[in-house]
């Protein structure tokens, strides 16, 4: 990597993951693709250069020869230069194709910047790493004072409600955010968390007493998978659902939020998902 300046560098194909997508957990990052041969070029990347050195930091500006690196553009897609790409949170924030005026370019950097929330969020991220969770909260609740659907305060304080058993308001908190692969897993969490009980021996009972009473057995497969017993807990999920019972839909959203909880990859995912699928159809 040939460093021009603290927040300028060059990249390469080797340099991109932790230059680009690693340093933007911790700062935007703008990624210039560019050409030696390429006259409009010359006029961004200078100007890009100029608008980095104003920020003094508030983002980095890494430039990439799309000769010397055909895969990096191959993988962003990079079909015409000057193009340019924001990363934050080792995501795409932004991009566009051409060099565009100063004034346009300037609006376009702003939106990719942290606005004043997202650094109190930060502030709140922070005081959770620390272990003041109660100042964490009041922060994370400041935030979607003014902006209810701020996913990151509001996934993370939903985690913080879940720790402590208030799964109801958790539940508040995530219907008002946008859907996303975190959100439902969390929303899954609180659905599974809501049935947790510190004795379960009445529920096994009950079902001991009557194995055709649906609701019982249904009873005590969320509570076992509120305690993370999830093999035990999609047996008799799936005997629900196997028995057509009146609950059968509600068995089967049951196993989904246990699907959604351990992820795709889980052997009891891949496991009880073939067996859900064939007692549904």
């Amino acid at each position: 990597m040939a460093q021009q300046h603290d927040h300028i560098s060059d990249v390469n194909t080797e340099d991109f993951p932790q230059a680009v997508l690693q340093r933007s957990h911790e700062v935007p990052v703008v990624v210039d693709f560019w050409a030696e041969w390429c006259g409009p070029c010359k006029v961004l990347g200078p100007l890009l250069e100029r608008l980095t050195l104003e920020a003094h930091g508030a983002f980095e500006l890494v430039k990439v020869d799309v000769d010397a690196n055909p895969q990096l553009s191959a993988q962003f897609g990079v079909q015409g230069i000057p193009t340019v790409i924001g990363f934050r949170d080792g995501a795409i924030a932004g991009r566009f194709t051409g060099a565009l005026p100063e004034r346009q370019l300037r609006a376009w950097l702003e939106e990719l910047l942290p606005s004043e929330l997202d650094e109190l969020f930060e502030r709140g991220r922070d005081a959770a790493l620390a272990g003041d969770v109660l100042q964490a909260e009041q922060i994370f609740r400041m935030v979607l004072d003014q902006q209810p659907d701020h996913a990151d305060a509001g996934a993370t304080l939903a985690s913080l409600l879940l720790a402590r058993g208030d799964t109801e308001e958790a539940l508040i908190v995530l219907g008002k955010l946008a859907p996303s692969p975190e959100i439902e897993r969390l929303q899954a969490a609180a659905r599974l968390t809501a049935s947790r009980t510190d004795d379960v021996s009445p529920l096994e009972a009950a079902v001991d007493a009557d194995p055709d009473d649906a609701a019982a057995r249904l009873s005590l497969a969320r509570a076992l998978a509120s305690r993370s017993e999830f093999e035990p807990a999609l047996d008799h999920m799936l005997v629900v659902v196997r028995a057509k019972a009146e609950l059968k839909d509600e068995a089967r959203q049951a196993m989904l939020d246990v699907f959604e909880v351990l992820g795709a990859d889980h052997p009891l995912t891949a496991t009880y998902r073939r067996q859900l699928a064939n007692a549904l159809f």
